[in-house]
């Protein structure tokens, strides 16, 4: 039997080793914390949203970051502080630029096909997350966003998603909660939200189930390559243990895995925040939305897990490996949930910060490394919940196929 580590045990990582283990492959899970899903994958904005599927690879991002780069509070905060890591990432998320059409595509077609295996795992294994399937507004404060969103939906069609444009009147219909002044916006029925934290920490549970060796609290210090075999080195002293392949699905942590094995993954560290407004009263309860919610003009998103939390996330902030929560980043969060849903109490908020690992052409990297035995399912930036399940089969496919192959 092939013998397969998994190093992370986030999103991406805790479905790597549920598709392999499903397949009768033995798989050791190595995560460095003591618990699944304790880090990008804690508290994120819920959303499974293939309508968010359009990359950043635009002239649009560009001048937003150049427009809001003296505002602390800004949706997109690039520090101006150089390093050759992030010097040579913005220099391929550029040269990615003229694949923007192609690539959202593309995003398009992996989130949909990782809907059907996400649910069906989920109904399988039992696992209770707060899904709600009433679907993703997106809102427009102004004309030209709005028109904008136009054309990114023609490209989502192209991807085989469909939303369609809604009024005012409309978007009151649909979520009856949200004030604001709002030009119009674009509903996708077909998107859903849930508690990646909850998902992912049963699925571990699933995991185990299936016979997953799981090594928690195990912080991998070593990888390299020896006579058709994987050595991994986990603590300080203690022996390397052997495997037949790896699977690198460990976050921003993976640029630093992969160079150990010879390969380039040019992931970078993108901050995003949330907070968790707890609605303990029945006024905030009737309050808050009960539809998800991405407010175009703050790069904000919101979802209800369950009837006693409400999510808001977003933000982006490019300061390499901080994940330092701070206030000045958090206020317009609470603040938007005020503005929005002014019925809602902000009195109890619990903030957090998660570094989304993002590849400059915002696609993940699935699929073989340079040495046979090495195989990578990262750099999902902000759409990790989203593609994981699609990408988890993808990468299992291809390691079993690749191990049948070389027998």
């Amino acid at each position: 039997m092939t013998r397969v580590a998994v190093l992370g045990g986030g999103i991406t990582g805790v479905t790597t080793a549920y598709a392999l283990a499903k397949r009768g492959v033995d798989v050791t899970l190595i995560e460095r914390h003591r618990y699944a899903a304790m880090e990008t994958s804690y508290a994120n904005g819920g959303q499974l949203s293939a309508s968010h599927a359009e990359v950043w690879n635009h002239k649009a991002t560009i001048l937003n970051a150049l427009k809001w780069m003296a505002r602390r509070d800004a949706p997109l905060l690039l520090h101006p502080w150089p390093s050759w890591h992030k010097l040579s990432w913005f220099a391929q998320f550029l040269a990615a630029m003229p694949a923007y059409e192609r690539n959202t595509i593309a995003t398009a077609r992996l989130a949909i096909a990782a809907r059907a295996h996400l649910f069906a795992w989920a109904q399988e294994e039992h696992i209770d997350f707060d899904h709600r399937r009433a679907g993703i507004l997106h809102v427009y404060r102004d004309r030209r966003g709005f028109e904008r969103a136009a054309g990114v939906s023609r490209l989502l069609a192209q991807g085989g998603l469909e939303r369609r444009a809604v009024t005012r009147q409309e978007m009151r219909a649909i979520e009856p909660t949200l004030q604001g002044d709002f030009y119009g916006g674009y509903y996708t029925d077909s998107d859903s939200t849930g508690d990646i934290h909850k998902f992912t920490s049963g699925l571990a549970d699933a995991c185990v189930r299936l016979g997953v060796a799981c090594r928690y609290g195990a912080q991998v210090t070593a990888l390299a390559r020896e006579h058709g075999k994987v050595l991994i080195s986990v603590g300080v002293g203690e022996d390397s243990s052997v495997f037949d392949a790896v699977v690198i699905c460990a976050g921003t942590a993976s640029r630093a895995m992969a160079a150990m094995l010879g390969d380039h993954v040019n992931v970078y560290p993108v901050k995003g925040y949330s907070i968790t407004v707890q609605l303990d009263d029945a006024a905030s309860r009737a309050a808050a939305p009960k539809v998800s919610l991405l407010d175009d003009a703050t790069k904000l998103v919101s979802s209800r897990l369950g009837e006693d939390r409400l999510r808001v996330a977003g933000t982006a902030e490019f300061n390499g490996f901080n994940d330092d929560i701070r206030a000045d980043r958090i206020r317009p969060l609470v603040r938007w949930v005020e503005q929005c849903f002014p019925g809602v109490n902000t009195r109890k908020v619990i903030p957090w910060a998660g570094l989304r690992p993002m590849l400059p052409d915002m696609l993940p990297k699935v699929g073989p490394g340079k040495a046979p035995g090495v195989y990578y399912n990262t750099g999902h930036g902000h759409l990790g919940w989203t593609l994981a399940a699609a990408t988890a089969e993808m990468v299992a496919e291809v390691l079993l196929s690749s191990s049948a192959a070389n027998r």
